[in-house]
Formats: C-alpha cells, structure tokens, sequence
C-alpha cells in the first residue's frame, strides 16, 4: 500500500535529502548527457511544483518514490 505525500508539508532539508536519494539510487536514466545530483534534484523539483509528479511513501518497502502523476492509476493509495 502506498502512502501520498504532499511535498510541500516538508521541510526543506527533508525534501532535499529524499530528492537526493531518489535522483542517485541506481536505474535511474537521465538519457545521454551526464546531470549532477544537484541539477537532477532541481530537475524532480521541478516536476513536483508542476503537478506533474508525486512522492509516494511505499509501506511495504519503507521507501519514498516518485511517480509521474499521470501513472498514479497503477498504485494503491491509502
């Protein structure tokens, strides 16, 4: 079971810290050219100020992801 969570009820630190983690843990394809932590957390920001993405804790796992809005059919939210 998934678990929305609302990224701007965190604190800034937390935020950038989970970002961070997302952003490096392995599998995650930027394409061709090369981004640095930082330009990729701006980059995942950027979608969660557009609406376009969402964080999600995972309970199962004791994880946060992020997930494109438009994939948010596929999960079960609490």
């Amino acid at each position: 079971m998934d678990t929305l969570i609302p990224y701007d009820s965190l604190a800034a630190e937390t935020l950038e810290a989970i970002l961070d983690d997302i952003v490096s843990r392995d599998g995650t394809d930027y394409g061709d050219y090369d981004l640095s932590v930082a330009q990729k957390r701006e980059q995942a920001l950027r979608f969660l100020r557009k609406g376009e993405a969402v964080l999600l804790f995972d309970t199962e796992s004791e994880t946060i992801k992020m997930v494109l809005k438009e994939a948010l059919s596929h999960y079960d939210l609490l």
